[in-house]
This record gives C-alpha cells, sequence and structure tokens, in this order.
C-alpha cells in the first residue's frame, strides 16, 4: 500500500509538471519568487526522487503531536482539493471545447454535403480545406481531453488518499469535506462524459471524421 501511494504521488507530481511545463511555454512570465521571510519558513523535503517544499511550523509548547498531525493532515487535504479543483476545472473545459469543436465539425460537412451540387469548384475547394482544419481542431481537442482526464484521475485518487489520512488523524470534519468534494466532482465530470458520448455518437452517424471528398467534386476541380 505504502508503495502505492508513493508511486500515486509520483505520478501526481509528474501530471502537475507535465502541465507546468506546457503553461510556461505559453507564457514569458517569469515565476513568482517567495518573500525571503516565507521562503525561511518552507524547508525541502526529498520524495520518491522529487523536490517538494511543505510549511515548517515550529511547534508550541502547548501544542501535541496528535494535534499537529490532524492539522497537517488538514493541509494534505486542501492541497488535494486544490489540485482535484483545479484538474476539474481543465477537464470540463477540454470536454466542452471537444464538444464545440465535433458540433462544428458536423455542421459544416452536413452543409457541403446538401450544397455540394450547387458550388462552384473553388467555394467546393475551400469549404473542404475549412473541413480538413476542423477535423485537425476536433483530434487536437480531444488529445486536450486524454491528458486532462489523466491529470484528473490521478487528482480524485490523491484526494481520497488524504481524505483517508485524515480519517486516520482523528480529522474527520476534514475527511468528510473531502468526501464531499470527491462526489461532486465525480458527478460532474460524469455528466460531460455523458456529452462527451453523444458528441461522439453524432461524429460517427455524420462521417464527418473520415469521410473522402466526394469524387463529383474531385472531377470538376480538376476539369477547371
Amino acid at each position: 500500500m505504502a508503495a502505492y501511494r508513493r508511486k500515486l504521488f509520483a505520478v501526481g507530481l509528474s501530471c502537475a509538471a507535465s502541465l507546468m511545463s506546457r503553461g510556461s511555454c505559453q507564457s514569458g512570465r517569469r515565476p513568482a519568487v517567495l518573500p525571503t521571510l516565507l521562503r525561511k519558513n518552507w524547508m525541502s523535503l526529498s520524495v520518491t526522487g522529487a523536490l517538494c517544499a511543505v510549511p515548517f511550523i515550529q511547534k508550541p509548547e502547548n501544542s501535541t503531536h496528535a494535534y499537529l498531525v490532524r492539522r497537517a493532515s488538514s493541509l494534505v487535504r486542501d492541497s488535494a482539493n486544490a489540485y482535484l479543483s483545479q484538474t476539474t476545472s481543465a477537464l470540463l473545459d477540454s470536454f466542452s471545447g471537444y464538444i464545440k469543436a465535433v458540433n462544428r465539425l458536423v455542421t459544416i460537412h452536413k452543409r457541403y454535403v446538401a450544397s455540394m451540387s450547387k458550388l462552384t469548384s473553388a467555394e467546393q475547394d475551400a469549404i473542404w480545406q475549412v473541413i480538413l482544419r476542423q477535423r485537425q481542431e476536433v483530434t487536437a481537442r480531444k488529445n486536450d481531453c486524454k491528458l486532462f482526464e489523466s491529470c484528473w484521475v490521478t487528482a480524485i485518487n490523491l484526494s481520497k488518499l488524504a481524505a483517508e489520512v485524515a480519517v486516520n488523524a482523528g480529522a474527520d470534519q476534514a475527511s468528510v469535506t473531502g468526501q464531499d468534494s470527491i462526489q461532486l466532482t465525480e458527478s460532474q465530470v460524469e455528466n460531460a462524459r455523458q456529452q462527451v458520448l453523444e458528441a461522439d455518437r453524432q461524429l460517427k452517424d455524420s462521417k464527418a471524421e473520415d469521410s473522402e471528398r466526394p469524387q463529383n467534386a474531385l472531377s470538376t476541380a480538376m476539369e477547371d
């Protein structure tokens, strides 16, 4: 179990690092630097070969180890929930973007097929290029969905482990809050998945993703 948790934590770090690397490529802004006073209150620990920063707070004389463990477990829960919230938002947005891209492709392809005989060869050419570009957009959006869904699954598992940690530490309220967040998130994602499945069904029925350009359109273009 301990080995599984270390592996899961490493996967979470890898996923987060991948997203941070992707974001840094899209932005020229420098990362924020922690103030000197704040940096002094943080210490770096090596976990499964990766460095992570955790708050280092001196133990008050009147605090017990049990209290500090419960407090730490609540911080773990809060961090896991923050990661889950961000990955859920990213996943839902990627699902929405994919559905919109699919609907646009299906609509353009349907109009192209219906009005092909009324279009000039130049117009057919132009619309077909739009269809090809929209297919690329659908593929890119689908890849985004796969990336963020992988991160979201990791976030769900981390949140479940954090809730378990909170229970073992006696932070029952933190555990209940974490479980509620997990259930709400899973419900939202499941609803979005059903919409994605419907979009996939429409895409398959329309044959807009893999159909070839009609032969009569190609012949007309070659003659011109």
